[in-house]
């Protein structure tokens, strides 16, 4: 099967004295029919190379359907007398919001049914969804193609109707206590939240602008305190935060700041009793966390909680009248420390398994004396318990169910080093079934992110057992760049240092190889957006170590995405990345960009995914990126790309569609590993 071929359209796209010219700078005109009829021609090649798979698919797409409970209920969580929840129903491809009132007998109310909305619509994405403290409103945003643009709207819960008001391009909402003010976020033409505004239901005057961000590196964010007692504005880039608090008690207050912005500065709050707790890393890279006035805020003289430590990083907080419960990375170990606040005693909630992710869930009643937490490792599915922070018990709520037998002693999961190039150990977690564990080399799929501090701990995937089962090794490779062992992680894989993360990367697959894990006739990796970035960077650097790349809405076209000002993420991502209009940024870039790097090469296969409507990574980029893979891999392995017409950055929306693509791409796993 040919794959399609774009014409070649030389643009001269030179930078600092080097000649840069790109052939496929047109693809990025979405209104373009000849950019359209390529994408479709792309998907019509992938769907033919696809055809022989098709039975394969349909296997692969029933059994992980059949593991999924379809008609389900989330955990109900407690709000002003209310219980909440979201409930799947089988058939169906989204969730269906309930409450019901906390008393004898409350009968179950449908607040929000996004099947219905969903109806004769491609795509549909929830945003904000929040109730009015009197519990007669409800506040909720819809995304209806991927760009992430929102609309607001307002429901009369007593009703089921929604007001007349639709609110575009938004992000976030607040209550004000009354129940008639509402605060939200607007973007900018970058998409970039920049301005709050205030929304008097009923009221005739125009919505109010308390607060606009003019530098284009920071971003607003909206929320409220636990206590109600005031929402809260953070103006946060890469790496300077500044807070605003407004008053949730006046509809007419103004916003005012907490503490002055400093350049490098990053802060949270939570509020109790007249006094803010503040997670902030003044003192060092991994936070500390310290008690100051509400009204009249100093670091100079608050109390300090927590002292900054260079192993442990202080990861959220979660503030209750009695009780404080802190999120600690402490060497890549994710723990929850427990503080009675009048006493100070303190304590760790114990968890079962050594490698694990765990963190608060849904925790709304500040008068709690009970924090949920969820729980996940790779053996474990996601699961929901009660901690009674007055005796440390702890209530199991719900586990996820994994029908058809699922048996977690089949499967076992450890962590091992592999030593990066300049020293630096790297942890990788692996999970694999013990029956098919032959003590030689197997298939392995390994996965990585390692950007923007973000990180990718252990977790149970039911999908995941389709590999498994037919004796894949699934690894995770903990990368810096991401926050897997904290900031100072993070630090040493961004900007001028972002190639310790493919570096790291490869010394994991090598670590695999060299263990007896695996082969490099036997190793595909896998990564999405700037993980997607990460596996085509090792492809560059290695090409040889891997079988096969899956790549997910990659970024892969750093320079020309990052020259570009009018994309949603490029100027407040140059603390990320850099800005390649510095020359030692370019050449930082220059160095790993994937697109900018490919070479005459035998590179692995390769199967790219994207989203036209994807505001984030935009689908030019793995469009561009395959049209020039193909001019030079000397190769016969397959180079497929797929375009989801009617999705942004996270693909299908409804639940039953994402379902199926991922089916597609362990199919193409498989076939590569000949496990078809």
């Amino acid at each position: 099967m040919t794959p399609p071929i774009p014409a070649r359209k030389p643009r001269d796209v030179s930078l600092h004295g080097e000649t840069r010219i790109d052939d496929w700078h047109w693809l990025r005109e979405r209104d373009d029919p000849e950019v359209i009829a390529h994408l479709h021609a792309e998907n019509a090649h992938t769907a033919a190379w696809f055809a022989p798979l098709q039975g394969l698919k349909t296997r692969l797409y029933d059994e992980m359907l059949a593991r999924i409970q379809e008609d389900d209920d989330d955990v109900p969580w407690r709000k002003n007398g209310w219980w909440h929840w979201s409930r799947t129903f089988k058939g169906r491809q989204y969730e269906t919001w309930l409450r019901r009132r906390d008393e004898p007998g409350g009968v179950e109310e449908v607040m929000l049914d996004l099947n219905a909305l969903a109806q004769d619509k491609p795509f549909l994405q929830l945003g904000a969804l929040e109730v009015s403290p009197d519990a007669r409103l409800l506040a909720y945003a819809l995304d209806e193609n991927g760009s992430l643009d929102y609309t607001l709207r307002v429901r009369d819960l007593a009703t089921g109707q929604d007001l007349p008001l639709a609110i575009e391009k938004t992000e976030g909402a607040a209550w004000g206590n009354d129940s008639r003010t509402l605060y939200y976020l607007s973007k900018d033409e970058a998409r970039r939240t920049h301005r709050v505004w205030r929304h008097r239901l009923g009221a005739d005057a125009p919505d109010e602008l308390l607060f606009e961000e003019h530098d284009e590196l920071f971003w607003l964010d909206l929320g409220k305190t636990r206590d109600d007692r005031y929402v809260v504005v953070s103006s946060a880039s890469k790496d300077t935060t500044e807070l605003q608090v407004i008053d949730a008690d006046d509809p007419a207050a103004a916003p005012r700041i907490v503490l002055p912005r400093r350049d490098g500065i990053e802060m949270s709050l939570d509020h109790r009793h007249g006094r803010f707790f503040l997670l902030v890393n003044d003192t060092g890279r991994n936070f500390r966390l310290v008690e100051t006035s509400a009204q009249q805020s100093s670091l100079a003289d608050a109390h300090e909680w927590i002292a900054h430590r260079d192993d442990v990083m202080l990861e959220d907080v979660d503030l209750f009248e009695r009780w404080m419960v802190v999120q600690e990375r402490d060497r890549g170990v994710q723990k929850l420390r427990v503080f009675e606040l009048v006493t100070g005693r303190d304590w760790h909630i114990a968890f079962d398994e050594t490698v694990y992710a765990a963190g608060g869930e849904i925790n709304e009643e500040f008068a709690s004396d009970v924090y949920r937490v969820g729980y996940t490792s790779m053996v474990t599915p996601h699961s929901v318990y009660d901690i009674d922070m007055r005796t440390g018990e702890r209530t199991l709520k719900k586990r996820q169910a994994v029908l058809g037998g699922y048996d977690p002693a089949l499967y076992d999961s450890t962590q091992i080093m592999a030593r990066a190039d300049d020293g630096t150990e790297v942890p990788v977690s692996l999970v694999w079934r013990r029956d098919l564990r032959q003590g030689r080399p197997q298939p392995l799929l390994m996965y990585g992110y390692g950007a923007y501090g973000i990180p990718t701990d252990p977790y149970f995937s039911s999908s995941r057992l389709s590999l498994l089962d037919r004796g894949v090794v699934f690894a995770i490779a903990h990368v810096r760049g991401g926050g897997d062992r904290g900031r100072l992680w993070y630090d040493e894989g961004k900007l001028a240092k972002k190639a310790n993360s493919f570096a790291d990367f490869v010394a994991c697959a090598q670590a695999l190889v060299d263990t007896g894990w695996t082969t490099p006739q036997q190793l595909i990796v896998e990564g999405g957006s700037a993980g997607g970035l990460l596996v085509a960077a090792a492809a560059n650097l290695r090409p040889e170590l891997f079988l096969a790349v899956v790549a997910e809405v990659p970024f892969v076209d750093v320079i020309n995405t990052m020259l570009d000002e009018s994309l949603p993420l490029t100027v407040g991502e140059f603390l990320e990345w850099g800005n390649p209009k510095r020359r030692e940024d370019y050449e930082t870039m220059r160095r790993y960009s994937p697109y900018d790097n490919l070479r005459v090469a035998a590179y692995p296969a390769f199967y790219l995914r994207a989203g036209l409507h994807d505001s984030q990574v935009p689908y030019w980029e793995a469009a561009k990126y395959a049209a020039r893979l193909r001019t030079l891999k000397t190769d016969d392995r397959p180079v497929l790309l797929s375009v989801n017409m009617d999705a942004g950055h996270g693909g299908a929306s409804g639940r039953y569609d994402a379902l199926a693509e991922r089916a597609e791409v362990l199919a193409f796993m498989l076939a590569q590993w000949r496990l078809a």
